[in-house]
């Protein structure tokens, strides 16, 4: 499952270091290496995200230390995507349903400046991965 590394202020301040997109790529990418290992076991029809233009697969579960809490454990083929799945791991892993429910992505989003920076279809494939989360979270 993925554990946040670091708080969502932490993320926007880390972006915000950057002075061009080509940086926060690559940290992005940084990001989606560090993710924990993703058992191909997984990589099944079953777990794939829809809507996504790259391969995703997420798996639910709860959190480790709390199992009233949202924990996943995701992966992409897409080394971007992989960062994006780290964003979301920060914003949604080890939160409570009303917590996840209550996040407002579009400002997360905005305020990293991604909603000028992804392509349409990684934006589609974020928003599906977001749509997913919160689905799977209310069976927490």
């Amino acid at each position: 499952m993925i554990a946040p590394e670091m708080s969502f202020a932490d993320l926007a301040e880390n972006f915000a270091l950057f002075d061009d997109w080509e940086d926060r790529y690559r940290y992005l990418i940084d990001l989606g290496r560090k993710l924990p290992a993703f058992p191909d076991g997984f990589k099944t029809e079953a777990y794939k995200v829809r809507g996504c233009m790259s391969q995703v697969w997420m798996v639910p579960g709860r959190s480790a230390t709390d199992g009233t809490r949202f924990a996943f454990a995701a992966d992409s083929d897409a080394h971007i995507v992989k960062g994006l799945i780290a964003v979301l791991g920060i914003l949604f892993s080890d939160k409570t349903p009303a917590e996840i429910a209550a996040t407002d992505i579009e400002a997360a989003f905005n305020q990293l400046g991604l909603d000028q920076h992804l392509s349409p279809t990684r934006r589609n494939g974020f928003v599906a991965m977001v749509d997913r989360i919160k689905a799977e979270a209310k069976s927490v």
